[in-house]
């Protein structure tokens, strides 16, 4: 019995000792378990972390960038163009070449195209002469009697004339065209008067002459004096013209030029070759609009090299449908930027074919170019760039016809273009998209199939540089007068920038242009009297 009591207690004891120990493993397996997600926890917020501090650390890059860009852009020089070698070129980083740096040179090929001799400009020696078509008022200097005479007493020969020009200037003067109309009677029958009518005017009962509107137009639009200026030089010469006065003459003009304006845009279109650009216009008392939105000016060119044409329309919106209605039945080739709008169009019309803009692309690497510390590969860009803008630099020299265009690029500009892209490729994943460098890389792979159009047709540009010039006047102006005060001026000052900017496309004088059209559009009855009046068949007094 005692044997039997001590075996129960000594099972008991065993089975009570199997209970703690299954308790005990099982609570240190939970404890384990516990551990290992308290871990697992661990490592993913140390995960999250890092994330964060990379992500904010690609900020703090970007942003840097961008800072640095705005400084360089404020302090620094504002030229694109690429300084090989050049210790100046950065205001605030030195070039820290990438580590493959000796493997970008070793691969460098040259490309050898054949020099010439650059002209100087001027003469050799003295200043430069004044044109020979200004008019001359001769002033002759004489010796008088008395110091005509030799010491020895005879009479000095005149041997000849020492000439000398200087350029002298008539301020403007304000005149008054009387026009007088002859009335006549019969007076035999005292039935019959008739009076002499004068030439239509292009502002019906208004004081404005052609000559005083051409000035008005060329001052504001050509020279940017904004009217408020020329309120103030009218007073001084003479003549009391209210601003408000001359503001309407601009927008009437406008309207009496609007048949001109329709035919620049059908120069256009009828051509397979043309260009676009925007830039931002603030107009003051614009319907749903307030004062501090941007509307927009959007800038069109192209027609026959001969009939070169530029288009200005005033726009409240930057919307692809702009440019989808103006190129509605336009089928060529389309020289243009990155922006969106113009790859809507080219979808939705599939006629149009984008040339794209390497000079555009050229600057997203110049900006990179100044303030990343990867500057030396943003360099080797530009500088295979660079190559391509000597190839087109020659071809303008020697003035090859577009045969003879295309088919020097096609010898010299395969191999760099090869290259550009085969370096992008590689950087691409390489690259963060947020910096600099990387939006510029981006961009360019975006835009490839585009930068390599030109090479298609020897009448096409390298860059979008001629639309991108013709915005220029229009920016220089709106730095002067800042905006525009309502729509229908916004609409006027498109038209006449057409206008003028065409008149200097062909070299023809604006204000010689605008008065003598102004003079003869109100008489004009055909199509064919209109086109006569197109700034590219001007020839002042041959009309």
């Amino acid at each position: 019995m005692w044997y039997n009591a001590f075996m129960l207690d000594t099972n008991d004891l065993q089975l009570k000792s199997r209970d703690e120990l299954i308790r005990l493993v099982t609570l240190s397996q939970e404890k384990l378990t516990k551990k290992e997600d308290a871990i697992t926890a661990n490592k993913t917020e140390i995960t999250i972390h890092k994330s964060k501090i990379t992500s904010l650390e690609m900020l703090v890059n970007v942003l840097t960038d961008q800072v640095k860009l705005l400084k360089h852009s404020k302090f620094g020089r504002s030229s694109e163009k690429y300084m090989d070698d050049n210790p100046q070129g950065r205001l605030f980083d030195e070039a820290v070449l990438p580590s493959n740096q000796e493997a970008i040179e070793a691969d460098e090929e040259e490309i050898t195209i054949p020099e010439h001799k650059r002209k100087k400009h001027g003469k050799k020696h003295g200043k430069k002469s004044l044109d020979k078509n200004l008019p001359r008022e001769v002033i002759v200097h004489d010796l008088s009697d008395t110091d005509k005479i030799c010491g020895c007493g005879k009479e000095l020969t005149c041997i000849g004339d020492e000439t000398t020009e200087q350029l002298d200037i008539i301020p403007a003067k304000i005149y008054v065209i009387q026009h007088v109309c002859k009335k006549y009677s019969c007076k035999h029958c005292k039935e019959t008067i008739k009076t002499a009518k004068k030439p239509k005017q292009p502002i019906p009962r208004s004081i404005a002459a052609p000559g005083l509107l051409a000035n008005v137009l060329t001052s504001k639009f050509q020279f940017h004096l904004p009217l408020y200026r020329q309120e103030k030089m009218i007073q001084a010469i003479g003549a009391e013209i209210p601003r408000n006065t001359l503001s309407l003459w601009v927008i009437k003009c406008s309207k009496l030029l609007q048949p001109l304006v329709n035919l620049l845009q059908d120069e256009i279109l009828d051509y397979d070759i043309a260009y676009a650009d925007e830039s931002t216009l603030q107009v003051l008392k614009e319907p749903n609009k307030t004062a501090q939105s941007k509307s927009y000016l959007w800038a069109f060119g192209g027609g026959p090299p001969d009939r070169f044409c530029y288009l200005y329309q005033y726009h409240s919106s930057r919307k692809h449908q702009i440019a989808k209605d103006f190129f509605h039945d336009f089928k060529g080739y389309l020289h243009c930027d990155g922006y969106y709008a113009y790859d809507n169009l080219a979808k939705d019309n599939p006629d149009v074919k984008q040339a794209g803009c390497w000079y555009h692309m050229r600057r997203k690497f110049t900006d990179a170019s100044k303030v990343s510390k990867k500057a030396g590969m943003a360099d080797w860009f530009l500088k295979q760039i660079q190559r391509l803008a000597k190839i087109e630099k020659y071809i303008k020299h020697h003035k090859f016809a577009p045969n003879q265009t295309k088919a020097y690029r096609d010898e010299h500009a395969p191999s760099i273009i090869d290259k550009i892209k085969a370096k992008l490729d590689e950087l691409q994943d390489q690259t963060p998209e947020q910096g600099l460098l990387g939006k510029a890389i981006h961009y360019a792979l975006r835009q490839w199939p585009k930068l390599q159009r030109y090479l298609e047709d020897g009448r096409l540009d390298i860059s979008n540089n001629r639309m991108e010039r013709s915005i220029k006047p229009f920016a220089v102006g709106r730095k002067n007068w800042l905006f525009a005060n309502s729509v229908d001026g916004a609409h006027a000052a498109a038209n006449i920038f057409s206008l003028i900017e065409t008149c200097k496309a062909h070299n023809v004088n604006p204000y010689d242009w605008l008065r003598e059209t102004l003079t003869k559009v109100p008489v004009c009855e055909t199509l064919e009297q209109l086109e006569a009046l197109m700034p590219f068949h001007f020839r002042k007094g041959n009309r």
